[in-house]
């Protein structure tokens, strides 16, 4: 056989869709397993944003488009943004795309290469870095820690900064930890933006999912401070319950977004003409379907928080944002006893096993000794997957408090 790319000896497949594929497999073949690693909305998608597609579909619109996407779906983007933000973009400086992933590739593409190093925070998607790589540039991670809550701090992101950076990719609210950056934090990574020509990506998949009532005008910030160094990226998924649509979106200079459009229309060219209709009607209907999701996720957070707190083998914090809770095993892992767990991923490997639930490890997010619980699915699934997750530790645990005490 003849030898791949060599791209491809750089990259490594998604370890949060590998638990996905999983899940399926098991359900396929009669295994009944509940999934806390799904990074998706269990809400239907709003009926309104489905009665136009309906719509669209029943009036034949089911051709190409414009590549960078219908005039109508850029409006209704730019629009939003100015409501929620304040912030102002032009149809040329917008392109639909077939996700928020694509919108964050065809701008990694668009804007680094070789020699090029990016920041980024870690725990991160995973997605992120290998971005960067597939754009032939270096990943740079700037750890952030679970004792201040998984905080994205201005400060060491900074501080990785050299003469070969060329981007700052700030995922806020994060997935898998659901920390924020501060307003300020922001201010200062923008400064020296500004100052040193350096790009700054935001991915704002989880804009709507923010739980307390604290200041995240990241857009404002940027668009004061650096707004031609600036690429928005944002996605219909999570908000409007919209993941299996495919549409995300980035906000950008207007040569940012023609290179990107230049890229997308070699690769997927326009999204389904379908779908844009549909995200049309997300973006400029009630927006009740998204504060009730919001309220719904808060309840589910706060009693999956509370169950959690039974052991405290399992630390963690309340998120602010996303819907993940991003809890600390190392307690439960042991690399001393016999048949201990070492790694997170034996740990979720075992409760699956086990227990019948799956959950993502934290060697995903490159964060050994954590896994990733998703509270978007039922609360009678929350209750059932964590009385099997606390009964699986206490099972375990015995041969850590004997080597504590030996």
């Amino acid at each position: 056989m003849a030898r791949l790319a060599e791209r491809t000896t750089r990259i490594a497949g998604s370890a949060t869709m590998a638990v996905t594929a999983t899940v399926d497999r098991l359900r396929r073949a009669g295994v009944e397993v509940l999934d806390f690693g799904a990074g998706e909305p269990d809400f239907a998608t709003p009926d309104a944003v489905k009665a136009a597609a309906h719509t669209a579909l029943d009036q034949d619109f089911t051709r190409y488009t414009a590549v960078s996407g219908i005039a109508e779906l850029k409006r209704a983007i730019g629009d939003r943004y100015r409501a929620d933000y304040g912030v102002d973009y032009a149809d040329s400086e917008v392109i639909v795309s077939a996700g928020g992933k694509q919108a964050l590739f065809n701008a990694a593409l668009s804007l680094f290469g070789p020699g090029d190093e990016v920041i980024t925070h870690a725990p991160c998607w995973p997605t992120l870095p290998e971005q960067i790589k597939l754009a032939d540039a270096s990943p740079v991670l700037v750890r952030t820690h679970a004792e201040d809550g998984f905080a994205i701090g201005g400060r060491a992101i900074l501080d990785a900064i050299t003469p070969r950076t060329r981007g700052i990719i700030i995922n806020s609210p994060c997935n898998p930890t659901g920390a924020l950056i501060t307003e300020d934090d922001l201010a200062s990574i923008a400064d020296a933006a500004a100052r040193q020509g350096i790009w700054v990506i935001l991915d704002l998949c989880y804009e709507k999912l923010i739980y307390d009532a604290v200041p995240h005008n990241l857009p404002a910030v940027l668009a004061r401070r650096c707004r031609d160094l600036t690429v928005l990226c944002g996605s219909a998924s999570k908000a409007y319950a919209m993941t299996g649509w495919r549409c995300g979106w980035a906000l950008a200079p207007a040569p940012v977004i023609a290179a990107c459009g230049a890229i997308q229309s070699h690769s997927t060219s326009n999204v389904s003409s379908i779908t844009q209709k549909a995200a049309v009607a997300a973006l400029t209907g009630s927006q009740e379907t998204v504060r009730a999701m919001l309220d719904e996720y808060r309840t589910r957070r706060d009693n999956l928080w509370q169950w959690l707190s039974a052991d405290p083998r399992l630390r963690c914090r309340k998120p602010a944002g996303a819907f993940y809770m991003f809890i600390d095993v190392g307690d439960v892992l042991s690399g001393l006893e016999p048949g201990g767990f070492r790694t997170s991923t034996e740990f979720a490997q075992a409760l699956l096993d086990e227990s019948r639930v799956a959950v993502t490890p934290g060697e995903a997010f490159d964060a050994p000794g954590f896994i990733r619980i998703s509270y978007a699915t039922s609360m009678e699934t929350l209750r059932e997957g964590t009385e099997r997750l606390l009964a699986f530790v206490a099972a375990h645990a015995a041969p850590i408090r004997r080597a504590a005490a030996g």
